[in-house]
């Protein structure tokens, strides 16, 4: 959903942000503690590659929808998404955010005890791929029943099979920057990112526990998209 690497270009960007201005300000507008989240992100000086607002709100409504009480998320950030994501949440809901960098989960800790979720929001600090395992090792860890990975592309393939083994029949898998622009077209190519965007497709398309689709997505972000599976069994 948020783009990191291909920004809109040509004619169709102020397009694309209007059309965002204006869906976000009628069904998806941002009030103080969001509006808070972002300005503090800035501040810090985190990139600006968190969600637009129209998909924090498609977020949240998954997870409504979803019925999620424990949602598992990869890559915090400012923790924009994640308030979206808890605010989904019942009262006795969890959600856990896995950020590799410290000075981005002091960021995003510190926007969700303004937004009254710290109760409900968790942030763990250092790299997924050693979280996740200590995170599984825990006395009653998962299943998760919403799962939204959006950090490192390289390992998206290794994180989705993760959130296999996290998760249960009925749980949501969204992976979020899976057509960076279309680049993700480029097989054999150079970029990393897109290699592991890539790994990941080819792993979802022959899981028989998947069900899946993936949305191209324009906007205020660029050219980019997300994939949204279903754990069947």
């Amino acid at each position: 959903m948020n783009q990191e690497s291909q920004q809109p270009r040509g004619e169709n960007q102020d397009l694309w942000r209007s059309v965002d201005r204006y869906v976000t300000g009628l069904l998806a507008p941002d009030d103080e503690v969001l509006t808070a989240a972002v300005e503090a992100s800035d501040r810090a000086g985190l990139p600006a590659i968190a969600v637009a607002g129209n998909q924090g709100k498609l977020l949240y409504l998954l997870a409504l929808t979803q019925g999620a009480r424990r949602v598992l998320e990869i890559g915090t950030l400012g923790g924009y998404s994640t308030i979206w994501l808890a605010r989904a949440l019942p009262a006795d809901g969890r959600l856990i955010s896995l950020e590799y960098s410290g000075a981005h989960a002091e960021v995003a800790r510190a926007n969700l005890a303004r937004a009254g979720l710290d109760s409900v929001a968790e942030v763990r600090t250092g790299a997924a791929l050693e979280t996740l395992p200590k995170l599984a090792a825990e006395p009653g860890a998962g299943p998760f029943d919403l799962f939204f990975i959006d950090a490192d592309k390289v390992n998206n393939a290794r994180y989705v099979e993760w959130a296999l083994r996290l998760s249960r029949p009925g749980s949501l898998i969204i992976v979020d920057n899976v057509v960076r622009g279309g680049a993700v077209l480029a097989e054999g190519g150079a970029d990393p990112a897109v290699a592991g965007t890539r790994e990941m497709y080819e792993l979802v398309a022959r899981e028989p526990r998947l069900e899946a689709t993936a949305v191209q997505t324009v906007g205020s972000k660029g050219h980019d998209g997300f994939l949204l599976a279903r754990v069947v069994s």
